[in-house]
């Protein structure tokens, strides 16, 4: 059996890991602390001699292969990138969520939604704590859940806020233990599709508290950003602005920078791959395919999220959402083929790189 050693072997030293934090937060629920994080969010032994070598780190990685098939089927997925059962693109019908949001405010719309209906008692997500800086919250009530919408930049803080160590990345399957500690019961998660993925080895094998977990929302994923100051610089001169003048940021077909003047600066994400986490350059998987709904705001308009609902559970918390909460986009006919044309090829490209990259690796 695999242990943490072969997981920090094959996974950590060949600079896969999504620090995700799966490994180190189920570890913690049922085998006394052997694993935590170091301050880089890096997974690592705290006693070793608490590790009773169960191997259970190694099975839930997303990046290993040990519950492949059972992952997929959990997820009905099929190829090119996931089941695929509705699609669309939408908008909150609530303006204050609009107003927070990063798109169309479509998976906080959702969440308030359910948890208006009684089908929550909370949402994993993350929230900002400075400027430029988020980190995983457990969102218990109608407010926490709204005001943890959208990626703006928080004016109140000084740039030097921003540090070495900031990514856009929260770990928040970390969110799982306060969770158990509260005794919630059903929870909706919103993560990145390497979060979604450990969440589903989870489900795989049964491990509490996966049973809580009952809606698994996924985000449209090209990539997870470092904002060291070298970064920072760099990407200033690429996009001619300055960070102080930034209020916005989203990911569409390009990294669009919304300035306080009005004025929209839009970079390839080819030219910011120098900000990307490592490991990300491994990562295939674009649009969240082992999600109950994967969204983005790739391929629709401004102010509107693309859809994508993966399971016959998503697709009934969509279309009962799309009757009260959420609302369809009724313009131009032909965009939702062309948005699902848009996000086939972005999901297509992520995968054809993560396999060049990790052939890269078996050659060095």
């Amino acid at each position: 059996m695999k242990t943490f050693l072969d997981l920090v072997k094959e996974v950590q030293d060949q600079g896969l890991c999504h620090r995700c934090g799966g490994c180190v937060t189920f570890c913690t629920a049922i085998n006394y602390s052997a694993l935590a994080l170091d301050e880089n969010g890096m997974p690592g032994f705290s006693n070793q001699e608490k590790c009773i070598e169960c191997g259970l780190c190694y099975t839930i990685c997303p990046e290993t292969d040990e519950l492949e098939e059972e992952t997929r089927q959990i997820s009905s997925w099929e190829p090119p990138m996931g089941s695929i059962l509705e699609t669309g693109i939408g908008r909150a019908l609530d303006p204050e969520i609009r107003s927070k949001a990063t798109d169309g405010g479509v998976v906080t719309a959702l969440l308030v939604h359910l948890f208006d209906r009684g089908h929550i008692d909370g949402a994993i997500v993350t929230r900002h704590i400075d400027l430029f800086n988020r980190e995983p919250f457990l969102a218990t009530t109608r407010e926490e859940i709204i005001e943890a919408a959208g990626f703006y930049f928080d004016s109140s803080h000084g740039i030097n806020h921003l540090s070495d160590k900031y990514s856009t990345y929260a770990p928040s399957v970390e969110e799982f233990r306060p969770m158990m500690q509260k005794h919630l019961q059903r929870v909706a998660l919103v993560g990145t599709p390497c979060q979604i993925k450990a969440v589903r080895r989870i489900e795989a094998l049964g491990i509490v508290p996966s049973d809580v977990i009952k809606y698994c929302f996924g985000l449209f994923c090209s990539g997870n950003f470092i904002f060291g100051e070298e970064e920072r610089k760099k990407m200033e001169k690429l996009g001619g602005f300055s960070w102080a003048d930034l209020k916005k940021v989203n990911v569409k077909e390009k990294l669009m920078l919304h300035l306080k003047n009005g004025e929209v600066k839009a970079l390839p994400l080819d030219n910011i791959d120098f900000m990307k986490r490592p490991a990300c350059m491994y990562c295939d998987d674009y649009s969240a395919e082992y999600a109950d709904i994967s969204f983005g705001g790739i391929g629709a308009e401004e102010g509107w999220t693309s859809v994508i609902c993966r399971t016959a559970l998503g697709r009934a918390v969509y279309v009962d959402a799309c009757e009260n909460t959420v609302e369809q986009f009724k313009g131009d006919p032909g965009l939702l083929t062309r948005a699902m044309k848009i996000i086939q090829t972005a999901s297509d490209l992520k995968k054809k790189k993560a396999e060049d990259n990790k052939k890269n690796i078996v050659k060095q």
